[in-house]
């Protein structure tokens, strides 16, 4: 049963949105400078409420009100667009998705590793520190929880996440804030870089703030969670004003109060080691609220993913019980509970989240993965097929005045994605180039 609400979708919104992308931002703002920053920010937040004003009428077809159910994000392109477009869309988004959780699972075994080194990050002591243990411990806390069924199951996970998101956005405000109102001098322009290191950095920027505000791949899915009364796609156009605009107040704060306060040097990681020092206390429990916060966005994320290969893997072969039958399992001693598991979801789920635990090891780029997973998914899941859909929808005539700018809208944000792209391809390109799977550093 659907049984969501505006406020339910408002907070998985916002678990998927302000998640590690807005630790960057200030760095993101930094390479891009006071005017074009905030602008790239507030611009990026208009095309993404519009996009999702479209996509949202997308859940039901041929009516946005009463036609038929699509329960995924190519379920939708499938009744609208059909044809390759759908397999086009599924290795957009799954592999959109693949991306997010392999770049949270980096982002909060950076944060557990500022918790349990604190001494080593923050100057009192010198030790010798590697996120590969605490990825593992992520990892394996995700081989619990990606046993919950479905999406459905997720709003008391996502509440939580959604708390834990503003209050460690709130703490880095808080600590930018004190930063500026003690004074010091910080360098608000790049003369210690090249143009031509400039310019990538730039590219890269923008795919940082793409990715901040990536949830068009979950939309769908968060919009099939929602009781049908009122309509499906008026409770996601609220929750999806409500969420963006949330974010992108949180997004300016954070970003310009951050490049104010470490001007050009300001920190790829907020809260990490290179940003701020002290107090010590308060940034454990930031860092630990990121780590909370990204568990369960790791699992909004993962959903989809999840729910793909089962729904695929029970069609296509329906008669073999390991995949289509699910077992009941009575725990001893607490009354007769019981829970029902399925082998197959056990297996594969568990085989997902250990894969990406490696990928995440061998990985560990955290401003050059995010810009990239920004880049390569604004476009096509953000813009494109929203945009697709609504003509087809509508019926707009080609080369009407509403198609072409629908088409202007499309083409510029293409060409956003691909630079942004080449920025981050050059950036995980120069990370490589010094850096060594699993050997620990200073």
């Amino acid at each position: 049963m659907r049984t969501g609400t505006w406020v339910t979708a408002s907070a998985h919104i916002i678990t998927a949105v302000i998640g590690s992308g807005v630790l960057s931002l200030a760095w993101a703002i930094a390479q891009l400078g006071w005017v074009a920053g905030p602008a790239t920010l507030i611009i990026f937040s208009l095309i993404t409420l519009f996009t999702s004003t479209l996509l949202a009428d997308a859940y039901r077809h041929p009516d946005p009100v009463t036609g038929q159910r699509n329960y995924t994000y190519m379920d939708a392109v499938r009744a609208h667009l059909g044809g390759l477009k759908v397999r086009f869309c599924g290795v957009a988004q799954y592999s959109n998705l693949v991306g997010v959780t392999v770049g949270y699972t980096i982002t909060a075994s950076i944060s557990m590793e500022m918790v349990r080194g604190s001494k080593c990050f923050h100057g009192k002591d010198k030790c010798h520190a590697s996120t590969t243990l605490d990825m593992v411990v992520f990892g394996c806390i995700q081989l619990i929880l990606c046993q919950v069924p479905n999406f459905h199951n997720l709003s008391r996970l996502s509440i939580l996440a959604a708390v834990m998101s503003l209050t460690y956005s709130l703490i880095g405000l808080g600590l930018s804030i004190v930063k500026v109102a003690s004074g010091g001098e910080t360098r608000t322009t790049s003369a210690t870089v090249s143009e031509a290191q400039r310019l990538w950095r730039i590219f890269q920027a923008i795919g940082d703030i793409a990715f901040a505000y990536a949830y068009s791949t979950v939309l769908i899915e968060i919009q099939d969670t929602l009781k049908s009364s009122p309509a499906e796609n008026k409770t996601m156009k609220r929750a999806s004003l409500v969420g963006i605009s949330t974010t992108t107040i949180f997004y300016l704060l954070c970003g310009c109060v951050g490049y104010a306060a470490f001007g050009e040097d300001a920190p790829g990681d907020l809260l990490s080691g290179t940003g701020f020092n002290h107090p010590v206390w308060l940034l454990n429990v930031a860092n630990v609220c990121v780590a909370i916060h990204l568990i369960g966005a790791y699992q909004v994320f993962a959903q989809p993913i999840f729910s793909f290969v089962e729904t695929s893997c029970r069609q296509r072969w329906p008669e073999v019980k390991f995949v289509s039958t699910d077992h009941q399992i009575t725990i001893p001693f607490l009354g007769g509970m019981s829970f029902h598991v399925n082998w197959f979801r056990v297996v594969w789920r568990s085989a997902y989240v250990a894969v990406t635990t490696v990928l995440a090891m061998v990985l560990p780029f955290f401003n050059v993965f995010l810009g990239l997973i920004g880049a390569v998914s604004f476009w096509p899941l953000t813009v494109y097929f929203p945009i697709e859909m609504y003509i087809a929808r509508a019926k707009i005539p080609k080369f009407s005045v509403s198609w072409m700018c629908l088409q202007a809208l499309s083409f510029v944000c293409l060409l956003i994605s691909l630079i942004a792209a080449a920025g981050s391809v050059e950036g995980l390109v120069q990370s490589l180039k010094t850096y060594h799977p699993f050997k620990n550093e200073a």
